[in-house]
This record gives structure tokens, C-alpha cells and sequence, in this order.
């Protein structure tokens, strides 16, 4: 009767873990840009998130993309074209 207490016991927490574990790492994750295709061109220090997608999007075109994304959640922000 133990061992079987000890095996329900056992795969609970290995449950458990198994749960956790996904969980946890998406909420730690950093947030992508909106939608698929972005590619990380590098990070930059803008006074706001319109200056630095207007500043960005003439360099992102004459690279042959079309569109700047700017992540203002930090202060030197991430950014991403496509």
C-alpha cells in the first residue's frame, strides 16, 4: 500500500512539474512585435516610440523593408523591421 502512495504521490509532482515548467517560461519571455516576419535590426535610445519608427523607417526602406517597430518598453529600445 506505501509503494502506491508513494508512486500517485511521485507523479503528482511530476504533473505538476510538467505544468509549471510551460507555464512559467512564457510568462518570462519578452514580448515579439506584432504579427510574424520581424527581424531584430538592433536597439537605440529615442525620446519616444513615434521618434524612433519615423527616424528608423528611412533606413529600414533603403534596406528593402517597410515597416519599423520600436519596443518603448525599455529605455534603449529594441527594433524591429520587415
Amino acid at each position: 500500500m506505501k509503494q502506491w502512495r508513494t508512486r500517485i504521490g511521485v507523479g503528482l509532482a511530476v504533473s505538476a512539474a510538467a505544468l509549471a515548467i510551460p507555464l512559467t517560461a512564457t510568462a518570462a519571455s519578452a514580448a515579439p512585435p506584432p504579427g510574424d516576419g520581424w527581424v531584430p535590426i538592433g536597439a537605440e535610445r529615442y525620446p519616444s516610440k513615434a521618434e524612433c519608427e519615423a527616424t528608423e523607417l528611412p533606413m529600414a526602406q533603403a534596406n528593402g523593408y517597410h515597416e519599423v517597430w520600436c519596443d518603448d518598453s525599455k529605455a534603449i529600445m529594441p527594433i524591429y523591421n520587415r
